[in-house]
């Protein structure tokens, strides 16, 4: 006992005076040699994520910095989609049991990831939105199909996967590698660029930061998607064809407006665009979300009437999603990138919620079967000429 105890003592002892060395050595050091000394973060010493790759522009690099600097920070399902791009606590997405712990993890999932790291890039929430809604961003400088691989790509792009309906996404580094918030119960990490499975190809963003400038004629230009696109002389896929896109085309959209609704490659969506020659495509072959960005409308809106038995109101905020119970630990059943017209069926009190400064124990059923709290629909907390459920 005595002997371990001066052992004890001797390595206590011993550790001091080589601290007190080593403090002593490094005011006679230049400051160059003290900084060297300095221990950089977990992610700063991680040599596998990078631009491992020539020829990204500067906006790229920066975009890849902004994730590689995020190694190790946990995946949260919904993270990264708060009003300002950022690590954000996620929550249970009523499927995956990895995901239960979600909630209590700050971080990214794999939007919110590419989206922060394009904030920190260029100072603009250019990819607001789910990866779905990434994948048709107007912010797309170039695309790739998932036929060319990774040849054409560069540091920057962002690849995705999805069989008609984009479920995520990923940063290409170089060199056969990206960086991904990959799913619950795992951290950011690199791993090798995957093009199987439902690989759907990649995008380019558009290094300035900015979409193209508005044509002469006053509108904004917006890229097409698919082959074989038809616009018509009036919103509605009956009317008589005006043009035929055989691949993916430039147009100048003049002004937007709900009309016919139209489901398409795995899309609904009832807002048509109006074109520069006065004929009219629908926007779901319009690479953006489902209404477009500084487009304003036609003046011929008209709310779509509700089914039978509903009333139809209007969101607000991005991101809202519905669930398969008033709850929001329940399972997801659609996402709202922007705000939508929703036919409400019933409501009823359940689970209460906060968010965005509101509380409220108000769910709405809507016709599909799902749920919605009534934080996210206008008007009163409890909503006029809706019968309890």
């Amino acid at each position: 006992m005595y002997s371990l105890k001066i052992s004890t003592m001797r390595r206590v002892i011993g550790r001091a005076v080589v601290t007190a060395v080593a403090v002593a050595l490094t005011a006679f050091l230049p400051s160059t040699a003290q900084a060297a000394v300095s221990v950089p973060p977990a992610a700063a010493r991680d040599a596998t994520c990078g631009v491992l790759a020539p020829g990204a522009s500067a906006t790229a690099q920066a975009a890849v910095d902004a994730a590689c600097a995020q190694i190790g920070v946990w995946y949260s399902w919904g993270g990264g989609h708060g009003a300002t791009p950022g690590a954000t606590y996620g929550y249970y997405d009523g499927v995956d049991p990895d995901s239960l712990h979600d909630g209590e993890r700050k971080g990214f999932d794999c939007s919110g990831l590419v989206r922060y790291a394009y904030y920190r890039a260029t100072g603009k929430d250019l990819l607001n939105g789910t990866s779905n809604d990434q994948f048709h961003s107007s912010q797309a400088s170039a695309r790739f199909s998932a036929g060319q691989g990774t040849g054409p790509l560069l540091p920057g792009d962002l690849m995705f996967w999805g069989s008609g309906h984009i479920h995520h996404v990923a940063m290409y580094l170089g060199g056969g590698q990206m960086v991904e918030a990959y799913e619950s119960g795992t951290h950011i990490r690199v791993a090798p660029a995957r093009t199987g499975g439902d690989y759907a190809g990649a995008i380019r963003i558009n290094p300035s930061g900015t979409v193209p400038p508005p044509p002469a004629n006053g509108g904004t230009t917006f890229e097409t998607w698919g082959t074989s696109v038809r616009t018509h002389s009036t919103p509605s896929v009956s009317a008589s064809v005006v043009d035929t896109f055989a691949g993916p085309t430039q147009v100048s959209v003049q002004c937007q407006q709900h009309a016919e609704t139209v489901t398409a490659e795995g899309y609904t969506n009832d807002i048509w665009s109006r074109l520069a020659d006065g004929s009219w495509l629908t926007n779901v072959y319009i690479k953006g979300p489902a209404e477009l960005p500084g487009v304003p409308d036609c003046g011929g809106s008209t709310t779509p009437p509700p089914t039978s038995g509903s009333k139809a109101f209007q969101t607000w905020g991005t991101g809202v999603r519905t669930h398969s119970e008033p709850h929001v630990n329940a399972g997801v059943v659609d996402y709202f990138a922007q705000p939508t017209t929703v036919n409400v069926v019933c409501q009823a009190h359940a689970q209460e919620v906060t968010a965005d400064g509101y509380t409220n124990d108000a769910w709405s059923k809507l016709t599909d079967g799902s749920w919605l709290t009534n934080i996210y629909i206008k008007g009163p907390a409890w909503l006029p000429g809706v019968p309890t459920c």
